[in-house]
C-alpha cells in the first residue's frame, strides 16, 4: 500500500520501541485469567506506590478539571530540596524517557553523532535516530560499559553521550571515580546524560554523588524516574538535573503541560519517603539472592546485578523458553533486540512471584 505523505528518511528507518508484554495481552493470547499472570518483564516495583504518593494523588484528584501547573513548580521544588539544588536546575518529565528525547532533540541533527554503549537502553538509539544523527554504539567490555572506549569514540561531530548507572539490561554498575574522570574528559560542546533510573536499587555506599558532578560540569545532565523504585510507572513521572543554562534551553522545547496533575502530586509526595525506599531495596536484594541461588542450582550463567532484574543466559532455546513461560502465565523479557538472543531478563518480584517464576522456569529447563 502506498502512502500519501513523505516521512523523513531517517524516521522511516526507525524500528519502534517494544515494551514488556502487557498482562492483558498475554491473557487474551493464551486464554488466561489476568489475576493468574505474573509479570516480571518491565522492571516495575511489585510493592506498588507508597502510601505517601497515594495520599497526595487522591488529594490532588479533586482538581482534575483544571490543567496542571505547566511549570510543575511544586514538583520541581520537591526535587530541588531532595537533590540540594534550586528549582531552576530541575526539569520535569513525562517519565525520564521524555527527557532523554528532549535532550536529543535539543543538540542532535543530521551530521552530528550520538555515542552510547552496546547493551544499553534502546531509547538512546531511538532518540538519536529520530533526529537524524549518526548512532555510534561502542562495544561493551565483558558486558560492562567501556568508558575508555566511549571517550575514544567522541569526535568533533559528537554532541551527545548516554551512559547508564546501573545499566539496563545488564544490571552492572560503573566505578564512581571512573565516571567522573570520564565526564571531566568530555569536551563541553558534547552533553553527557547520566541515566540513573535504577539508582535506588544500588547499595547506598555504591551510589555516586552525581548531583555534585552537575555543579562542576555544565555539560552534564542527570536523569531519574519514578517508574522503578517509587512504583509510579503508570503515572509517568521523571526529572533531570542540570545547570540552569541547559535547563532553560530544554524548557523551550518541552511540551506544554507535559507532566499531569496526578503525577506531579504523587511524585512530590513520595520523593523523600526514605522508609519506603529502604523497604523496596531490602525486598529487592532478597529477591535477587533467591533467583541467583536458583540459577546456580540449574547451572546457568547470569550477570551480577545492582538493579531490580537479572540477565540470565538460557541458550539457543531462549525464544521457546519464553513462549513456554507465557503459556504458564509468567511474563519475562526477551532481549534479542539488545543483541542478546540467548538471554532473558527477569525482573525481581514479590517472593510469591519469584517462586512462581522459578517453579515454571525450572520445569521448562529440566524438560
Amino acid at each position: 500500500m502506498t502512502q500519501g505523505f513523505q516521512a523523513k528518511t531517517y524516521i522511516s528507518a526507525i524500528e519502534p520501541y517494544v515494551a514488556g508484554k502487557p498482562i492483558e495481552e498475554t491473557a487474551r493470547e493464551y486464554g488466561l485469567d489476568v489475576n493468574d499472570i505474573v509479570k516480571l518483564a518491565s522492571n516495575e516495583n511489585p510493592l506498588g506506590m507508597p502510601e505517601s504518593a497515594k495520599k497526595a494523588m487522591i488529594e490532588a484528584a479533586i482538581g482534575c478539571e483544571r490543567y496542571p501547573d505547566g511549570n510543575a513548580r511544586l514538583f520541581r521544588d520537591a526535587v530541588a530540596r531532595y537533590c540540594g539544588v534550586t528549582s531552576d536546575w530541575v526539569i520535569a518529565g513525562n517519565g525520564s524517557d521524555e527527557l532523554l528525547g528532549l535532550i536529543a532533540r535539543l543538540v542532535l541533527e543530521p551530521g552530528t553523532k550520538c555515542v552510547y554503549s552496546q547493551y544499553s537502553f534502546s531509547v538512546y538509539a531511538l532518540s538519536a535516530q529520530e533526529n537524524g544523527a549518526e548512532c555510534v554504539e561502542v562495544p561493551a567490555k565483558d558486558f560492562a560499559v567501556d568508558l575508555d572506549g566511549i571517550a575514544a569514540a567522541i569526535d568533533e561531530k559528537t554532541r551527545l553521550v548516554f551512559i547508564t548507572n546501573p545499566n539496563n539490561p545488564t544490571g552492572l554498575i560503573l566505578d564512581k571515580q571512573a565516571i567522573e574522570r570520564f565526564i571531566a574528559s568530555v569536551p563541553e560542546y558534547c552533553v553527557v546524560v547520566l541515566d540513573e533510573a535504577y539508582i535506588h536499587y544500588m547499595a547506598p555506599e555504591d551510589r555516586p554523588n552525581s548531583i555534585e558532578w552537575v555543579r562542576r560540569y555544565p555539560n552534564l545532565m542527570v536523569t531519574r524516574t519514578f517508574s522503578k523504585a517509587y512504583g509510579l510507572a503508570g503515572l509517568r513521572a521523571g526529572y533531570a538535573v542540570a545547570q540552569p543554562a541547559l535547563i532553560e534551553m530544554l524548557n523551550r522545547i518541552r511540551p506544554p503541560f507535559n507532566m499531569n496533575l496526578l503525577a506531579q502530586a504523587a511524585a512530590a509526595g513520595c520523593i523523600d519517603d526514605a522508609a519506603f525506599l529502604d523497604r523496596v531495596y531490602a525486598m529487592n536484594r532478597e529477591g535477587v539472592e533467591y533467583l541467583q541461588k536458583g540459577f546456580d542450582e540449574l547451572g546457568l550463567r547470569y550477570l551480577p546485578t545492582w538493579g531490580n532484574f537479572i540477565l540470565v543466559e538460557v541458550g539457543e532455546n531462549a525464544r521457546q523458553i519464553n513462549q513456554e513461560l507465557l503459556r504458564r502465565g509468567v511474563i519475562v523479557r526477551p532481549v534479542n533486540s539488545y543483541g542478546l538472543p540467548t538471554w532473558l531478563r527477569v525482573s525481581v518480584g514479590k517472593a510469591s512471584e519469584n517462586e512462581r517464576f522459578f517453579q515454571a522456569f525450572a520445569e521448562i529447563i529440566k524438560a
